[in-house]
């Protein structure tokens, strides 16, 4: 049944490998109900909920993604939106978190309809690669500031704005050692570097009597406190527009370019490079994403971490399948992640931007109407504390140079509409 299913044999591939593709995914990227939880917690959130939220977003995404898709790429709540979330809509721009839920929600919608009418490609080819590449390495910076502050390594100054804290405290000291175990592991090719990292961190946190025992397992939180707490009123509003795209042309490009890396690290693209079942793929991210809003939880994104279940056979849906059955499973170990203190995830979340920062090394740094842009994202986009402010400014700066410098025909229609819409939003909607 399992190989009619979902073509285990066309594909070279067993029930065993992929099964064990899929535990092996999931290791990689278990991290994710620790950190997501946390920091919408910061928001303003209930954690128990956002808990549950996240772990059955990441289920329905997976699922999806392997019965309809059948493609091994697994999916959950993402790293940077999850932050622009927390930090740039509500924190930052002072925004309920019911209104946030209210703009991925939408963003969402919009992201399903792109996908279903093949926008989506369209928007991809338009926007200039180095534009992509700045907003990669814009989020990268943004995390890194966020992991930075939340192990107190980096702490406000009313001189400087920032300085050192006080690096010889638990706290900060505990984060640089969980980033150092993720490198070591990670050097070493331990799949599980970041979650062995975190589970390390808390278990010295304990022994420390840094954090109070709460047991391990139980029955999951109720999910009441953030079910269908969406707030579309204030959703809908003018000065919610900007923060709508910026979820939106985040998980864009996202989703994107890690379903290309992982089915060209399958084989799964044929001699052409395309993907077969294109469209059911791009469908499943957006649609638990929408799920993911009404449940209480961010964005719903791919996972680059799909690459390791890949690198040991997967090639099926069943991969992502176990994945979102494990997830399922993850939502009775909630004591255990309400006991992980946020210096212990610091170093995780640092990790993450070191990743993204890696797409430094692609920008053409001798083009100056390549790298002023790419600066503008990367140190705005943490420097003001928004990843839609980094967006914005990237697509101004980019359009502003290359027209100064002659080189105007490679401004294409969307980035002047793209740029005239950010213009104008500065103008008068901030």
């Amino acid at each position: 049944m399992l190989d009619a299913l979902f073509k285990i044999s066309a594909h070279n591939s067993t029930v065993r490998r992929e099964c064990i593709a899929g535990l092996t995914t999931f290791i990689t990227m278990v991290y994710i109900v620790f950190v997501n939880p946390a920091m919408l917690a910061e928001a303003g959130m209930d954690q128990g909920a956002a808990f549950v939220a996240t772990c059955i977003a990441a289920a329905i995404g997976c699922f999806i993604m392997g019965f309809w898709a059948n493609y091994p790429l697994a999916l959950a709540p993402g790293m940077g939106l999850n932050a622009f979330f927390t930090y740039g809509v509500v924190l930052g721009m002072g925004h309920t978190w019911q209104a946030a839920l209210g703009a991925v929600f939408i963003s969402g919608c919009i992201f399903l309809l792109l996908s279903l009418f093949k926008v989506r490609e369209w928007i991809i080819n338009a926007i200039p690669l180095v534009l992509k590449q700045a907003i990669a390495t814009g989020i990268g910076a943004f995390l890194a500031l966020i992991a930075l502050k939340n192990a107190g390594i980096i702490v406000a100054s009313p001189a400087t704005l920032v300085q050192l804290g006080d690096i010889t405290s638990a706290g900060p000291l505990l984060a640089i050692l969980s980033f150092f175990v993720i490198a070591a592991l990670l050097f070493r090719d331990f799949k599980s570097g970041v979650l062995i990292s975190i589970l390390l961190v808390t278990l010295i946190s304990l022994s420390l009597g840094l954090v109070q025992y709460q047991g391990v397992i139980s029955m999951p939180p109720s999910l009441a406190p953030t079910f269908m707490q969406l707030d579309f009123a204030a959703a809908f509003e003018l000065s919610m527009l900007s923060v709508i795209f910026a979820f939106l042309f985040v998980d864009l490009f996202d989703t994107s370019g890690t379903l290309v890396a992982v089915t060209q690290k399958a084989g799964l693209a044929d001699e052409k490079g395309n993907m077969p079942r294109l469209g059911r793929a791009l469908s499943a991210d957006s649609t638990a994403t929408i799920a993911g809003s009404v449940l209480g939880t961010s964005t719903t994104t791919s996972y680059i971490e799909s690459v390791a279940g890949v690198s040991v056979g997967g090639r099926t849906g069943l991969t992502a399948v176990v994945v979102g059955l494990c997830f399922l499973l993850m939502m009775f170990f909630a004591p255990l992640a309400k006991m992980v203190p946020a210096y212990a995830t610091a170093g995780a979340i640092l990790y993450v931007a070191v990743l993204m920062l890696q797409n430094l090394k692609f920008v053409n740094w001798d083009d100056m109407t390549d790298a002023i842009p790419v600066s503008v994202v990367l140190l705005m986009t943490p420097l003001t504390f928004s990843i839609a402010h980094g967006i914005a400014l990237g697509f101004i700066s980019y359009t502003a140079v290359k027209v100064l410098c002659g080189k105007r025909e490679e401004v294409s229609i969307s980035v002047w509409i793209l740029t005239a819409m950010f213009v104008i939003k500065f103008a008068f909607l901030s």
